[in-house]
C-alpha cells in the first residue's frame, strides 16, 4: 500500500510539473505549424494580392466595373453608355456604385469586395510583418510604396478617409478608424514615398511576389520618384510650396522610357482572379457592355481632328454585329476615317431628346467605335503608372513652376511615348517612332496653350490606358480638357460633371462616430458635386 501512495504521488507531481510546462508555452504548444502565421507565413504572397487587388476587385470586377468604368470612364467622356446602370454617363447617383471601390455594399456575404479588404489589410500586413527583418528591407519599403499607391486612388475618389489606422485592426484591436483629413495624407503619403524609395536597397532583397517588376529594385526606385513627381503635382493649386519641394526631389530619378513602365499582367488561363479586370467587363461577362458602350465622342473627335495615329490602333468598328452575341467580327474597320464616337448622356428610352438613335450622328450601333481587340484581350495588361504619363506631368511641372527642364521637350517625350507604349498591349497596337514623331512635327508645343495642351494629352493617355481614374482626377486638378457637360433629365448634379464620390452609406451603421464627423464635414455636403482639399481649380 505504501508503494502504490508513493507511486500515485510521484505521477502526481509529473502531472502538475506538465500541466505547469504547457502554460508556460500554451500558445506555442496548441498553435499548429501546418497553419499560416507571422512567423511561418512568406510575405512577398501578400504583395502579390495586393498588386492583384489594385487591378481590380476579386469578386467579378465589381470596383473596376462601377467606379472605373460606370462611373470615371464615362463622366470623363472616355467612354460613352445607353446602359441604363452606367449611371456616370448620366451624372446620377447610385449609392451602391459609388461605394464600390471603398467596399461594396451589396456585395458576397463574405463583405471582401472594394479596396480597403482587398488592398490596405493585405499592403499593411506586408508593412507590419516586415518591419525590423533585414531579410524583408527592400519588401518593407516597396509595401510602404504600394500603400502610397493604394491611398493615392481612394483619399482621390472621397476625400477624407481612413489612412492612419486602416488595416491595423488585426495589430491595435481598433476596428472603427479615424477619418484623417486628405491634407495630412498626402503630406505622409509624400513623406512616405521619399523616406521608403531612397531607403531601397541594390544590393538587399529581390521581393519574389512583385508583379510589377519582378523585384527589380532600379525599376522600383524610378517608379518611387515618378509616383512622388504624381502626388506632388497633384498639389499644385492648393498647396504649391509642398508641390514643388516633392517635386524637386524627383528631379532625375523617375522613369526614363516606356521599359520602366509598371503593369500587372492578366492571366486569361488562371482564373477569374486574375483576368484583366476592364477587359472583362468590356468583353461582355456582366452584360452587354460589350455591344452599347463605346469609346465616346469627345475622345474620338480629339483624336480624328488632329490626325493621331492612335485612332487606328486603339478603335475599330462593326466589332459586335449582334447585340446578343459576344463573337467579335473578324472584319471589324480599324482604319482611321471610319472611326464614330458615341455622345455622351443618351439612352434607348425612345425619348426625342434623349435616345441615341434619334441622335444626328446615329446610323448604327455597328458605327460607333469600340475599344480595339489589342487592347481588351483577357490577359492584357493593367497599367498602374508609365514613362509617358511622368513626362507629361514634368512638362506641367516646368510649365507651372519652372522645374525639371524644358515643358517643350518633356512635352515631345510624354505624346511620343503615349504612342509608342501601344505595343505593350500587343505588338498589333504599336504606333512607331517614325509616326509618333511625324505627328510631333504636324503638333508642336506651344507654350501659350501649354498646360491645356499638356493636359489633353495626359487625358488621352489615360483613356487609351483604361486609368479613367487618373484622368477624372487630374481633369479635376487642371480643368483640362475642356468638357461639355450633359444635362440628362433627373441628375443629380444640375448639369455639372461631378468632383467626388459620396462617402458609402454603410458606414454610418459600422463606423458611425468617424462617418458621421467625416461626412458632416464635407465642404457643401456629402454629394457628387461637393470637392476633395485639393481639389482647387
Amino acid at each position: 500500500m505504501k508503494k502504490i501512495f508513493i507511486y500515485a504521488a510521484l505521477a502526481l507531481v509529473v502531472v502538475m510539473l506538465s500541466a505547469t510546462g504547457c502554460r508556460k508555452e500554451f500558445e506555442k504548444i496548441n498553435t499548429n505549424p501546418a497553419t499560416y502565421n507571422q512567423n511561418n507565413f512568406d510575405p512577398n504572397y501578400e504583395l502579390t494580392a495586393a498588386q492583384l487587388g489594385y487591378s481590380g476587385s476579386a469578386d467579378f470586377s465589381y470596383d473596376t466595373w462601377r467606379a472605373n468604368l460606370i462611373y470615371c470612364s464615362t463622366m470623363i467622356q472616355g467612354f460613352s453608355t445607353v446602359i441604363s446602370y452606367w449611371a456616370g454617363d448620366k451624372y446620377i447617383l447610385n449609392a451602391n456604385y459609388t461605394a464600390a471601390y471603398w467596399g461594396f455594399a451589396g456585395g458576397p456575404p463574405t463583405g471582401g469586395d472594394g479596396a480597403y479588404p482587398e488592398q490596405v489589410r493585405p499592403i499593411v500586413d506586408v508593412i507590419q510583418s516586415t518591419a525590423d527583418k533585414p531579410q524583408y528591407k527592400n519588401l518593407h519599403q516597396i509595401a510602404r510604396i504600394m500603400r502610397a499607391l493604394i491611398m493615392e486612388r481612394i483619399t482621390d475618389l472621397y476625400g477624407d478617409v481612413p489612412y492612419s489606422q486602416a488595416g491595423l485592426g488585426y495589430y491595435d484591436k481598433n476596428y472603427f478608424p479615424v477619418y484623417d483629413k486628405q491634407q495630412a495624407i498626402y503630406n505622409d503619403m509624400l513623406k512616405e514615398l521619399s523616406e521608403a524609395t531612397a531607403a531601397l536597397d541594390p544590393n538587399g532583397d529581390k521581393p519574389i511576389g512583385d508583379k510589377y517588376y519582378n523585384g527589380d529594385i532600379a525599376k522600383w526606385k524610378k517608379f518611387g520618384y515618378t509616383l512622388m513627381l504624381r502626388m506632388a503635382m497633384r498639389l499644385s493649386k492648393v498647396d504649391a510650396a509642398t508641390a514643388k519641394s516633392y517635386v524637386q526631389k524627383a528631379v532625375g530619378n523617375t522613369m526614363a522610357s516606356n521599359a520602366d513602365d509598371a503593369f500587372f499582367k492578366g492571366d486569361a488561363t488562371g482564373g477569374r482572379n486574375t483576368i484583366n479586370r476592364n477587359s472583362q467587363i468590356l468583353l461582355g461577362d456582366g452584360g452587354q457592355e460589350n455591344f452599347y458602350t463605346r469609346w465616346s465622342q469627345t475622345f474620338i473627335n480629339f483624336l480624328k481632328s488632329n490626325n493621331d495615329p492612335r485612332l487606328s490602333k486603339v478603335a475599330v468598328t462593326n466589332l459586335y454585329t449582334d447585340e446578343n452575341s459576344k463573337a467579335q467580327n473578324p472584319g471589324a474597320n480599324s482604319t482611321a476615317i471610319a472611326q464614330k464616337g458615341m455622345p455622351n448622356g443618351k439612352d434607348l428610352s425612345g425619348v426625342a431628346a434623349q435616345d441615341i438613335r434619334q441622335d444626328p450622328s446615329f446610323t448604327a450601333f455597328t458605327d460607333y467605335s469600340s475599344p480595339a481587340p489589342a487592347l481588351i484581350k483577357r490577359d492584357g495588361p493593367t497599367f498602374v503608372l508609365t514613362y509617358a504619363e511622368s513626362e507629361l506631368l514634368w512638362a506641367d511641372a516646368a510649365e507651372r513652376f519652372g522645374l525639371g527642364g524644358s515643358a517643350a521637350q518633356h512635352y515631345h517625350d510624354g505624346v511620343v511615348a503615349s504612342m509608342t507604349y501601344l505595343g505593350e498591349y500587343d505588338a498589333s497596337a504599336a504606333v512607331s517612332s517614325t509616326d509618333a514623331e511625324t505627328y510631333m512635327t504636324a503638333h508642336p508645343y506651344v507654350q501659350a496653350n501649354g498646360l491645356q495642351m499638356i493636359n489633353t494629352q495626359y487625358w488621352a493617355l489615360n483613356c487609351t490606358m483604361f486609368d479613367f481614374y487618373e484622368a477624372w482626377s487630374n481633369w479635376r486638378r487642371t480643368g483640362f480638357p475642356a468638357l461639355t457637360p450633359v444635362n440628362y433629365p433627373g441628375n443629380n448634379t444640375g448639369g455639372t460633371i461631378p468632383r467626388r464620390f459620396p462617402y458609402p452609406v454603410t458606414e454610418a451603421g459600422t463606423n458611425t462616430a468617424n462617418y458621421n464627423a467625416a461626412h458632416n464635414a464635407v465642404p457643401g455636403g456629402d454629394l457628387l458635386t461637393s470637392r476633395v482639399w485639393w481639389d482647387a481649380n
